[in-house]
């Protein structure tokens, strides 16, 4: 092996693009119908938001305020939960668990009837999403999951209800993660090691926001994207794209 290089890092891209490829080619039909709910939203003058806990808000955050992303997703916060912003850090953890949480969030927030909510979570099996997919179905929403379909196979949920985020969705992207998040092994190391679930779920993300951009192009409507503020007359072209959707846009307040 020449200096430099790395056996297992070739592994984990390997494994990583052997996903994207999956979810590619066996997700095709839910993320168009996901991109066409979305675009539906829009074109009806809803408003869009996304929720992930832990580390599943990471490629929600990846959506918002985002160069080249829609200027209409907003970030729905449940404090402790957004990322590891809490310390310690297993405090984000246990607050997954906590019933009550997610109707709290949602009474306080803007969403309402005719809205859209994404809901990220790889394992889809404690109480937050759960819950937080029950109370935005019952407020009128409609609610897209993206999550992996295999934890609901070979793990309990951890509602009382016994259900998993995607028996509460409109819509559910599966993102092929296995049980345990960890695409890796290697003898010496105890762990299984080096999880692809914030890749994946970031490209089905962005493939969702494209299918909804191209299914606006075809209804005549602009899509409301924002550009870099590096390159000339990006500030410009956000101002105009923001004042435009001001109603709808909940991250300047």
């Amino acid at each position: 092996m020449p200096m430099g290089d790395s056996t297992l890092a070739g592994q984990f891209f390997d494994a990583a693009i052997g996903l994207l490829r999956r979810v590619r080619d066996e997700e095709a039909g839910h993320i168009a119908a996901a991109g066409a709910a979305v675009a539906e939203t829009v074109a009806a003058g809803g408003r869009l938001f996304v929720f992930g806990a832990g580390h599943s808000s990471l490629p929600a955050q990846d959506v918002v305020y985002r160069a080249g992303g829609f200027a209409v997703m907003n970030l729905l916060a449940v404090p402790g939960v957004v990322g590891v912003d809490v310390m310690p850090a297993t405090l984000g953890s246990a607050l997954e668990r906590v019933d009550g949480l997610a109707g709290a969030v949602l009474d306080s927030s803007p969403a309402a009837e005719g809205d859209l909510l994404i809901i990220l979570s790889l394992s889809g099996r404690n109480a937050l999403p759960v819950e937080m997919a029950l109370n935005a179905r019952a407020l009128g929403l409609k609610v897209i999951g993206v999550t992996s379909a295999a934890y609901a196979k070979e793990t309990k949920s951890r509602h009382s209800s016994g259900t998993f985020l995607k028996d509460h969705c409109d819509i559910v992207l599966d993102s092929k993660i296995a049980v345990g998040d960890a695409e890796l092994t290697h003898e010496g190391i105890e762990a299984p090691f080096a999880p692809a679930s914030t890749v994946v779920t970031s490209a089905l993300m962005q493939a969702t926001m494209a299918a909804a951009a191209e299914e606006l192009v075809h209804r005549g409507i602009e899509p409301p994207l924002l550009r870099s503020g590096n390159v000339d007359g990006g500030h410009e072209w956000n101002g105009r794209v923001m004042e435009e959707y001001a109603d709808r846009i909940f991250y300047r307040r």
